[in-house]
């Protein structure tokens, strides 16, 4: 019954919703580390194959969001990419447990810093918070963010990003201060 309930979720997800959702952060990590917008294609499409593979399997359970899954996937298929110019996993590979725990890895890595992230947020001001919420996680553009906030020039929006990012560098800064 739990196989059967499990296989109803995962058949439910929006491929496009995950594409967009998740494609511009994807490309922009590939372009951040030698690599262009072809090749964020290609590296999407094989992380979408490596998932649609995950969720055919019985024993397979998300631990973490399917968005911090999907980014965990290209990261490593990246990884390999760049060690590897040949870039030819078989099925086997990406289902083998190496890959599996590099995944996994991978999550608990990224889940952590939201943690972080997270507890930084709500340390600084609610303006703040708000502010890098829609721009970090929301995606809303600097014209967008003048607009809605009223900020009179772009020069104001980007002088009140930098002044919030400040705020969290203050609170990373005494907290790694008080642990150690």
């Amino acid at each position: 019954m739990q196989n059967k309930m499990k296989r109803s979720v995962y058949s439910h997800f929006d491929f496009t919703d995950l594409y967009d959702e998740n494609f511009s952060k994807i490309s922009k990590f590939v372009q951040d580390n030698n690599g262009n917008t072809a090749d964020a294609e290609d590296l999407f499409q094989d992380t979408m194959m490596v998932l649609v593979e995950k969720l055919k399997n019985d024993d397979f359970v998300l631990t973490a969001s399917v968005n911090t899954y999907v980014f965990a996937i290209s990261k490593n298929l990246w990884t390999k990419k760049l060690q590897d110019e040949e870039y030819h996993l078989t099925l086997d590979e990406l289902n083998g447990s190496d890959f599996q725990d590099q995944i996994d890895a991978a999550i608990i890595n990224e889940l952590s810093l939201m943690e972080k992230l997270k507890r930084y947020l709500n340390k600084i001001t609610d303006h703040c918070h708000r502010l890098i919420n829609d721009m970090f996680f929301k995606g809303k553009t600097i014209e967008r963010i003048q607009s809605e906030y009223g900020y009179t020039t772009r020069h104001n929006a980007h002088n009140q990003k930098y002044k919030c990012i400040q705020q969290i560098r203050k609170v990373k800064e005494s907290e790694e201060l008080l642990n150690d």
